[in-house]
């Protein structure tokens, strides 16, 4: 079990692999080791050079994991035309040895299921994947999406001229004193080419290769300065939590998150990392910091914290959590909406945050194109006695500035208003509907276009507000989660701030563990509006992790509800009927149906 959450965490002190398949991991997901990897290293003996052309005569392949043998295959194979003399001379095959072998349409089924979830390995790779893939292709055959690892590129990245004049599978079996010798026979090739790749893994494993991330990105051309610096991940543990890299005056750098801290640091001092502004950091850092979580969702908002406390320069997002926007229903006889960046106890209406101003911007018009309340930002009293503007001329506002309208008439115009923001936006979505129609009819796109993004901004803005003031309004939500290993995780929300965090074991009582952490977590007390008690990103955080399957709600201390007319439910509704200026007309007439036209 972990400590609660305070306000400030304190921590304690081109590559050697083909890209059949381009592999993208998450960084979390990042550090498959090696030893958990089973490959599939393959040789081929063919009748020429060129797919197509030539034919396959001999496939032999050899299944390892862990170093150990796990299969075996092996087929001769009848490539249909003649073997010319000088293959058969230097392989051995001859047409009378694979007359009555099967033809590759037959053989490949067989080899393909054996390599079937293996990493496939071969020497000089392009070779022979090239004439596999090309006989799979033309035989009608699926060929499966395998990472492919080339050992002599590996070899020429590892191995200096000083070691091997070249990087031919004979001489590198010599280096490495293979157990079998290579003979131009697809087995024997096949099992040296494993002792090989063996020999390889030696090499790389002291430059920080020890997984198969690792080796698909290794380059031997790391700055020694940068490779020099892995023992900074030395210290930190195989476990979930937030790791912060320091330069020698103790300043943070950089702040991440990862389910296993050591690998994840350990991946920055290898090709793998290939950001330029991230080598920049590495160069400058001098340490590690790592502090472990006990849950994901604790390793999350621990890393949204420490950037918001640290701002470091080199992390691009959650910098400055304090950059928000709201718009706000004024207080006074004659209210409008003004653009604010802070929410205070006035008993005006709000919604928000936005993450920009633009955005909060397309919001507030939106909201100006289903009420006419005025937009100029003049104070007026009870009985203003000015002149109306053009919006009155065209009849988009009611224009209280010439007095034509008392505050008691103009008072429902701001109550529709106020419902819209925080119950039902049904009004907004009705008037920008009908305006897009119309101009969707003119073919008036681009003008459509617009009506689309404002409406959309203020839909997500009000859903947003309405779900986090839902969260925030209850005082404790005590929830759990079972772990893949039988135990629970366990979350203590206190006003939408995550307090503590902790794991219950399996075989313990987990109503004690909470317990526990709800005796020693953070106190939150109430605020004002809906982030007053954590940031917007940490709330929707908290917000996704109670919406996973299999949470189990334990406590709760207040209502969790959302309006049922309020802004969620059109929000799938705007992404199904977006429109996209960019189209062709009548496809883009045809996309900007308003929002009330989809199918419910």
């Amino acid at each position: 079990m972990t400590s609660p959450l305070p306000d400030r965490a304190a921590a304690p002190a081109s590559g050697p692999v083909s890209p059949i398949r381009g592999v993208q991991p998450s960084f979390d997901d990042l550090g498959t080791p090696l030893r958990d990897v089973t490959f599939c290293v393959v040789d081929l003996e063919t009748t020429g050079g060129a797919p197509g052309e030539s034919g396959i005569t001999e496939i032999g392949a050899v299944k390892v994991r862990a170093g150990e043998l796990v299969a075996e295959f092996q087929s001769l194979v009848n490539p249909v035309d003649p073997i010319p003399p000088f293959i058969a001379v230097l392989t051995g095959i001859t047409d009378g040895m694979v007359a009555s072998s099967p033809r590759i349409e037959s053989v490949l089924p067989a080899f393909l299921e054996f390599a079937r979830g293996c990493v496939l390995v071969a020497h000089n790779a392009p070779f022979d994947v090239g004439f596999l893939k090309h006989d799979t292709q033309v035989h009608g055959y699926d060929w499966p999406d395998f990472v492919v690892v080339d050992t002599a590129t590996l070899a020429r990245r590892v191995l200096s001229p000083d070691e091997t004049p070249n990087c031919k599978l004979g001489t590198l079996a010599k280096l490495f004193r293979t157990t079998v010798t290579p003979n131009h026979r697809a087995l024997s090739d096949a099992r040296a080419t494993v002792d090989v790749l063996h020999g390889l893994f030696e090499r790389v494993g002291s430059l920080g290769v020890q997984t198969l991330e690792d080796l698909q990105t290794f380059s031997s051309r790391v700055a020694p300065q940068v490779r020099a610096k892995r023992h900074l991940a030395e210290s930190l543990p195989h476990a979930p939590g937030v790791y912060l890299f320091t330069d020698d005056r103790g300043e943070v750098l950089y702040v991440g998150k990862s389910k296993d801290l050591r690998t994840r640091v350990r991946s920055y001092f290898t090709a793998s990392e290939q950001r330029t502004r991230i080598g920049e950091m590495i160069g400058i850092a001098s340490g590690v910091r790592g502090i472990e979580c006990g849950t994901a969702l604790e390793a999350e908002i621990r890393e949204l914290r420490l950037i918001a406390e640290h701002k470091p320069r080199y992390n691009r997002r959650s910098k400055f959590p304090e950059r928000q926007h709201w718009l706000k229903v004024t207080v006074e006889p004659f209210p409008r909406l003004s653009l604010v960046k802070q929410v205070r106890d006035d008993e005006a209406g709000y919604l928000g945050p936005f993450t920009s101003r633009k955005t909060a911007e397309r919001a507030m018009a939106a909201l100006h194109e289903a009420f006419p309340i005025r937009q100029c930002t003049a104070r007026m009293s009870k009985t203003p006695q000015g002149s109306p503007c053009v919006l009155a001329e065209i009849g988009r506002c009611v224009a209280p500035c010439d007095g034509r309208i008392s505050p008691e008439a103009y008072a429902p115009y701001v109550t529709g208003l106020r419902s819209a923001l925080t119950d039902d936006p049904a009004a907004v979505v009705a008037a920008l509907d009908r305006r897009i129609d119309v101009l969707a009819a003119d073919e008036r796109f681009e003008d459509a276009a617009v009506q689309r993004e404002r409406l959309s901004a203020f839909v997500r803005g009000s859903a947003k507000m309405q779900r986090m003031s839902s969260l925030t309004g209850c005082a404790e939500i005590c929830a759990a989660k079972r772990t893949d290993d039988g135990g629970w995780e366990l979350h203590v929300i206190r006003r939408g701030r995550l307090a503590a965090a902790g794991i219950s074991p399996r075989g313990t009582d987990p109503r004690r563990y909470l317990e526990m952490l709800r005796a020693s977590a953070e106190t939150v007390l109430p605020g004002i509006g809906p982030v007053a008690s954590a940031t917007p990103e940490e709330i929707e955080l908290v917000l996704r992790w109670l919406d996973s399957p299999g949470i189990r709600l334990v406590e709760m201390d207040g209502t969790w509800t959302c309006p049922v007319g309020g802004a969620g439910r059109h929000v799938a509704r705007l992404d199904n009927s977006h429109s996209d200026a960019h189209h062709h007309p009548s496809e883009r007439r045809r996309r900007m149906r308003p929002l009330g036209a989809v199918a419910r």
